[in-house]
């Protein structure tokens, strides 16, 4: 065995040993099952204790839990491999002792409940069991990770992947996560369209529920009042799909290649829009275009016109979702723009095109996957907006509303609700199909290992009139609605008394100095305190698994990979209150049980996050020359150590669009976890809602601002620790 293969097979075996110690170690030593009324530190030296805290050793030796021994036996069978030499005899021990494990595990954790058998088939076909079982805790998690890992190595072992253990094991990991916390919640919600009202299974109700003038009605087409929800929804989606990568592509080409004198300012108020939560945006229309709002008013007084409600409806809708969904399109399109080398274009104009000439028949070819991806994620968030219908939607019907209400309605009709978030997510795969088939297999490649020392070109002045044109009255736009937001917070009563005060943010945010020190005396701390908390943790999870996947997308090849990119973005197509109440069916019982915990929050917060960095890492990595990565590979460098060292620098904007958005949607997100949290883990969003339900709109406003504050400084945080993108070029002269 030469040299190079030896040191891989070396590290391979250190790494498949240190999976099949911690494995070992959490089944032994720590507690398998989640606490019960007690946190996990009083909980662990109970390892060899009570049922409710023991090992997985210990549960199986001494509370009558024998099913566990089949994670110690998948254990054993990898451990058995591990001494054999690398070959095919050591895939098959590793594939098989973890899969086994792991199905096991899985499988009698499904049918095993807190009181016995879960199923009722089971337990009329089977003997009772003497003790039922809770959900996985640390010690279980550990186990199931460890033995996740150890089948992708052995899968890589027998050839597939490559032979690649790092992929292999990330595909394994991501397939296992897009599994466990989008298909199983999103299956579990969208089964109750095929229950009847009884609760047996029937087709027949699904169509029942669909074939409805309500849902699929064109009355509005041949002269009617309006039309089904589902033309309603979809007419919106592309509406505000392509307004909003229109004025995403605009901003970001003013930004990156206009006067460089506007590229800090237009970043800044490019991302304002994302950093406010979705009702205030509303209320700050309805302030502005409202029955009572000043243009209304303005006109009255101008043109004698009298005041009406022309702004709600579809209209008001597509404005609202425009200024609320742009800035992602901006964030998608600037490391867009940022890829494309310059050469090129440097080559295009050598060749005696103008400059018009060129951006139309190369920089706008190369921006293809970016816009493709912009136009992808702005149809899916409109189809899945909740905040901004229930606001200023007036009569116009869409279905997440209509989800929404059967399932807080007086009827309750979960099985509807399922079935209007079934032809949400059929119009998603459908316009992901259509991208996929838009794009091909064609090459977007602008960043190779070549130096490119180019200077982008200027755009063409049409093009330049255009965006500044539209762009900068539309962040104009956007500071009006940020002042709205800050004067509403400081002054006694919107509408009726104007006096300037500091009470409402005294009442969320007070600070007092009591007998033992400093006093947290506002009502608001707790729910910062937490929401700032989760978000902190959920951010890093959400970009590094959103870009992990993206990588797999972009650089691998595997059986069912159309398949895995669509559970990937599937929970940005449910709309937030189906996806909050299918995470409580799923994760309401064993084996996961995490309802009621910040865990679930978390994992809510990720997820439904997780389609921007997927397609933000997407569109950066047709880009990337696959030649980098080959390049490192030849070099001797390990799969881990080309992405950290090679692929992740030039990622640079895609990671900002990923930690930014899924930083600030936790912050600001609503309907989502309007379901999940308790009192113990009262969120921003939630508190102001309640300030908003008691008519208290001066306390609500003052922590609007709060977070809207504390929200630039993280963005610019964000912004600061990851640094900008190196790729050795001239700086452009100052203008």
């Amino acid at each position: 065995m030469s040299a190079a293969p030896a040191r891989g097979a070396s590290r391979h075996r250190r790494v498949v040993a240190a999976w099949l110690a911690l494995g070992l170690a959490a089944f032994a030593l720590l507690p398998w099952y989640f606490p019960q009324n007690v946190s996990f530190w009083q909980a662990l030296p109970g390892a060899f204790g009570d049922a409710d805290s023991a090992s997985a050793l210990w549960q199986a030796l001494a509370h009558g839990r024998p099913w566990l021994w089949a994670g110690l036996l998948g254990l054993a069978i990898c451990g058995a491999g591990w001494l054999l030499p690398p070959a095919r005899t050591q895939g098959w021990l590793w594939t098989l002792g973890a899969g086994g494990g792991l199905v096991t595990l899985l499988a009698s954790g499904f049918a095993i409940g807190a009181s016995g058998w879960a199923f009722e088939s089971l337990a009329a076909q089977l003997p009772a069991l003497p003790q039922g079982q809770y959900g996985v805790g640390l010690g279980g998690a550990l186990v199931l990770l460890s033995l996740l890992m150890l089948l992708g190595a052995g899968l890589a072992r027998l050839g597939f992947f490559r032979g690649d253990f790092f992929v292999a094991a990330a595909v394994v990991l991501c397939t296992a996560l897009l599994l466990l916390f989008v298909a199983l919640p999103v299956a579990k919600g969208l089964a109750g369209a095929f229950v009847d009202d009884g609760g047996a299974f029937s087709p027949a109700a699904l169509v029942e529920r669909l074939a409805q003038d309500r849902v699929w009605g064109l009355s509005c087409v041949v002269g009617g009042v309006r039309c089904g929800v589902a033309w309603n929804t979809l007419f919106l989606a592309l509406l505000t799909a392509a307004g909003t990568t229109l004025m995403g592509t605009l901003i970001a080409l003013l930004a990156e290649r206009g006067a460089p004198r506007l590229a800090r300012p237009l970043n800044v108020l490019a991302l304002l829009p994302i950093i406010i939560p979705p009702f205030v945006v509303g209320l700050g229309l309805i302030l502005l275009f409202g029955r009572a709002g000043i243009v209304n008013q303005f006109l009255e007084w101008a043109f004698g016109l009298p005041p009406s409600r022309w702004f709600y409806g579809l209209f008001g809708i597509w404005l609202a979702q425009l200024f609320a969904f742009t800035p992602i399109a901006f964030l998608i399109m600037r490391g867009v723009v940022q890829g494309i080398s310059p050469s090129l274009e440097e080559a295009a104009q050598t060749l005696r095109a103008s400059r018009w000439q060129t951006f139309r028949s190369v920089t706008l070819p190369l921006l293809a996957p970016g816009l493709a991806n912009a136009f992808l994620v702005g149809f899916i968030e409109s189809m899945a907006d909740f905040g901004n219908p229930i606001v200023v939607g007036g009569q116009y019907a869409v279905l997440s509303t209509d989800i929404f209400f059967a399932i807080v309605g007086a009827q309750y009709d979960q099985g509807r609700a399922a079935s209007l978030a079934l032809v949400l997510a059929g119009f998603a795969l459908a316009v992901f199909l259509l991208q996929q088939r838009l794009l091909g297999r064609s090459s977007y490649t602008t960043l190779s290992g070549k130096s490119d020392n180019g200077l982008p070109m200027p755009l063409p002045d049409g093009l330049r009139r255009l965006c500044t044109g539209l762009a900068l009255p539309w962040l104009a736009f956007t500071v009006v609605v940020y002042l709205f937001a800050f004067v509403g917070g400081f002054v006694q009563t919107w509408g009726r008394d104007y006096t300037p005060t500091l009470a409402h943010l005294r009442t969320a945010f007070d600070l007092q100095w009591g007998e033992f020190g400093l006093v947290w005396a506002g009502t608001a701390w707790n729910s910062l305190f937490t929401t700032l908390e989760l978000a902190a943790i959920a951010a890093p999870l959400c970009a590094g698994l959103g870009l992990l996947i993206s990588w797999l997308l972009a650089r691998t090849g595997f059986a069912g990979q159309r398949a895995f990119e669509f559970g990937a973005l599937l929970a940005f197509a449910i709309p937030g209150t189906v996806l909050g109440v299918s995470y409580i069916l799923a994760f309401n019982v064993p084996p996961f049980e995490l309802t009621g915990t910040a865990l679930i929050i978390v994992l809510c917060f990720v997820f439904r996050s997780l389609p921007v960095g997927v397609r933000a890492g997407s569109a950066s990595f047709k880009q990337l020359d696959r030649s980098l990565d080959e390049a490192s590979t030849m070099l001797r460098a390990g799969t881990a150590t080309t992405l950290r060292r090679v692929v992740l620098p030039l990622l640079k904007p895609a990671v900002v669009a990923a930690l930014v958005y899924s930083f600030v949607r936790s912050m600001t997100t609503v309907s989502a976890v309007v379901f999940l949290v308790t009192a113990e883990t009262e969120l921003a969003t939630t508190y102001i809602i309640g300030r908003v339900g008691n008519g208290d709109y001066g306390v609500a406003l003052a922590y609007c601002t709060v977070l809207i504050v504390l929200m630039s400084l993280a963005t610019a945080l964000i912004q600061l620790l990851v640094g900008q993108r190196q790729l050795g070029r001239r700086g452009a002269p100052a203008s």
